[in-house]
């Protein structure tokens, strides 16, 4: 590592601290010539797949606009950022160990959907209506039946007599 101050390619690592879980590794440095101190941060840095998207253009995934897009789902929901985080996590793990160079949009859709669906049930409509691009209220009524699951057996009463 070089210092930022005097370029010397000889630097010692005074501390290492772990930060966000073990996520980042903060490092304090000492500069051997010029005896300055610096810190840096090592992260991991993944290889996640290029995004295909439907009219065949590519795009490089982009964590932000994936946040973006459930935590307007998720708006005035009770959902911790904490929750969505980790969603986001498990559908970047996904896309990860898939081994894919590429997605396609909609695939990357249905990842979403599955991690809103345990979320959040209202968030998994809101997400789905825009998604799918509903045409009609029966398209609508049929995800919401989706998410209401099969019906419970209905006990029937028998009239008085």
């Amino acid at each position: 590592m070089k210092c930022p101050f005097c370029r010397h390619d000889d630097t010692q690592v005074i501390d290492t601290r772990e930060l966000e879980e073990g996520v980042v590794i903060r490092r304090r440095r000492r500069c051997t010539n010029c005896d300055r101190r610096f810190t840096t941060y090592e992260r991991i840095e993944l290889n996640l797949p290029a995004v295909v998207k439907r009219d065949g253009s590519r795009t490089e995934y982009d964590p932000a606009k994936l946040r973006a897009s459930m935590a307007l789902a998720l708006r005035k929901r009770p959902v911790s950022a904490d929750a969505l985080e980790a969603a986001i996590a498990h559908i970047e793990q996904t896309l990860t160990t898939s081994g894919a160079r590429e997605v396609p949009t909609q695939k990357l859709g249905e990842l979403v959907m599955q991690e809103l669906k345990k979320l959040d049930k209202i968030a998994y409509i809101r997400f789905a209506s825009v998604y799918r691009s509903f045409e009609d209220i029966v398209e609508f009524s049929e995800a919401v039946r989706e998410m209401q699951g099969p019906p419970a057996p209905s006990a029937r009463r028998r009239p008085r007599t």
